[in-house]
């Protein structure tokens, strides 16, 4: 893994307030861990924190920062893609609390040129909290083969 030169808003096609993430901590061709902060103004916040099923939207975006950093390696520019589904989602807390800082990851399993699916988790202090394997789409998009020309 070595770390990421780019800034987060510039991998994605997210902007606040749906803008989840807050850096790309490192990646390599076949995983990215990004990192986000559960803070007062973040997107979905409540009383009790943020609730734990937004953990799959967290995934997604790690997702995304992925398909991004891989466009700009390549030279290709960052393109929307689309969650299609998930399986095995399993989501270990209620909430994610202020103050958390959350490290996702997202780590390619298969792809073509438009689908790929990810296993992917979420960790606050090494503690792994959700999990699941994504399935994710690209409309005309060749985004992870970026790394392969």
């Amino acid at each position: 893994m070595r770390p990421c030169p780019y800034t987060i808003d510039s991998v994605m096609i997210h902007r606040p307030p749906m803008l989840l993430l807050d850096e790309v901590i490192e990646y390599n061709d076949n995983e990215i861990v990004a990192g986000a902060t559960i803070r007062h103004d973040s997107t979905f916040i409540t009383p009790h924190g943020v609730p734990g099923h937004a953990a799959i939207e967290y995934m997604a975006q790690a997702c995304g920062a992925y398909a991004g950093v891989i466009a700009l390696e390549g030279g290709l520019p960052v393109k929307m893609g689309f969650l299609i589904g998930t399986r095995l989602c399993k989501v270990r807390v209620p909430w994610f609390r202020l103050g958390d800082k959350l490290s996702i990851s997202a780590a390619i399993v298969l792809h073509d040129e438009q689908l790929a699916a990810f296993d992917c988790r979420i960790e606050i202090d090494g503690r792994v909290v959700a999990d699941a394997q994504l399935k994710v789409y690209q409309p005309d998009g060749d985004f992870l083969q970026a790394n392969e020309r």
